[in-house]
């Protein structure tokens, strides 16, 4: 009983030590979200290109159809529907209060939307543009509602087989979120260096996920390292094929709306190329790191006289079986991402050797081939990481 009570209070400093890393970490990621977020909006900050008042509403009943014919086409099913109905305002400075507004079906305008009916709940705005005689003009369906309740669902599936880890994993994803969103997004928007805010943003990432799920642990710092190397290697790979491949950036009709945001400071499309596969690598890359550094750690703790050849060895091993499927996980997300474009793309040119060089599919494979160098580095590099503080005898806690 006594060798219990010594165990558990040799734990103890270790559970106030993680504890105060952790509220460290949340204090730190905290300062720089808010810190980022001023640098990312100058005093000159930028007006939005699309800016209105939208508030939310429920559809009470429908008032009335009418329907009108576009002007030179003798199709019906071409014609356009007016849809008149009243709806209780749900935000705004007017929530509570009714709205007479109309929904505009054109078929020649898309996403053609469904009628609503009574009981949806539907974005409108203020009618500013004469397109109606009501007040009031359906821009959407409210979906925003939806997603918010999937999100809890998950959040609260996360913390239900979690537990206190499923919270560190929220509370990491939370400021991934926005870190991005608020720091990296607006950043790019304003015209600060897209690279160095790319790199910084999975510096951050990585550092803040790693110490917030597992604390500072050698564990910790072999898969950071080994993360943030196979990003680096995937960086280096797209800056080098940028220049091999004659990239302009110019993928599609997006990419040309984004550089008119600001035609005397355009945006570098060269540089939001990079950012895209440095950041939507990190992910499959960091997994693999803390995969292998999970792994190793357990291997070490169960078989502390291994040797750290046979460390390595084994790292490599566990990698193989990983990297097939991460491989697969990378480049089947950015077929599905681009897929319409790409179904598109196919059926109007069925030359194999003009398609596949179209910079479509050329920066496509490219973000899947850079971030599959990317994981296959990273291998080896968390391996050798993990030999290096699981095997030294002042190594951090491997716990």
């Amino acid at each position: 009983m006594g060798a219990i009570f010594k165990k558990e209070r040799e734990r103890q400093p270790l559970d106030k030590k993680k504890a105060l890393i952790f509220v460290l970490t949340i204090l730190f990621s905290a300062i720089y979200i808010w810190a980022g977020s001023l640098w990312a909006h100058p005093q000159s900050d930028r007006q939005a290109v699309y800016s209105q008042d939208t508030v939310k509403a429920q559809v009470s009943s429908i008032i009335a159809v009418r329907s009108t014919d576009v002007p030179g086409s003798t199709d019906a099913a071409q014609s356009i529907q007016y849809v008149y109905f009243r709806a209780k305002i749900l935000s705004g400075p007017d929530k509570g209060g009714e709205a007479v507004a109309c929904q505009i079906i054109d078929p020649n305008y898309y996403p053609v939307l469904q009628q609503i009916n009574t009981g949806d709940k539907v974005l409108i705005s203020p009618n500013t543009d004469g397109s109606s005689d009501a007040e009031w003009t359906m821009l959407e369906y409210l979906r925003s509602d939806v997603l918010i309740v999937l999100t809890v669902i998950f959040a609260l599936c996360l913390l239900l087989f979690g537990r206190w880890k499923g919270l560190h994993t929220l509370i990491a994803l939370t400021f991934t979120c926005l870190a991005v969103f608020s720091v990296f997004v607006p950043s790019v928007l304003n015209g600060r260096n897209i690279y160095a805010g790319s790199i910084v943003t999975c510096l951050f990432v990585i550092v803040s996920t790693m110490l917030l799920i597992n604390g500072a642990c050698a564990k910790s710092f072999a898969a950071g390292a080994g993360c943030f190397g196979g990003v680096a290697i995937a960086g280096l790979l797209t800056v080098i094929m940028d220049k091999a491949l004659r990239l302009t950036g110019m993928i599609d009709e997006d990419t040309l709306y984004l550089q008119l945001l600001n035609p005397d400071h355009p945006i570098d499309l060269h540089g939001v190329v990079f950012a895209a596969i440095i950041i939507g690598a990190m992910g499959a890359i960091m997994d693999v790191a803390m995969d292998i550094a999970s792994s190793l750690n357990e291997l070490k703790q169960n078989a502390p006289d291994i040797t750290p050849r046979g460390l390595v060895a084994s790292g490599l091993n566990i990698g193989r079986d990983i990297m097939g499927t991460m491989a697969n996980t990378l480049v089947l997300a950015y077929i599905g991402s681009g897929l319409c474009l790409t179904l598109l793309m196919a059926a109007y040119n069925d030359n194999l050797l003009e398609l596949f060089n179209l910079e479509l599919i050329v920066v496509t494979a490219l973000q899947a081939l850079a971030g599959s160098f990317g994981i296959l580095l990273t291998i080896p590099l968390t391996s050798l990481f993990c030999v290096a503080l699981y095997c030294h005898k002042k190594a951090v806690s491997h716990t």
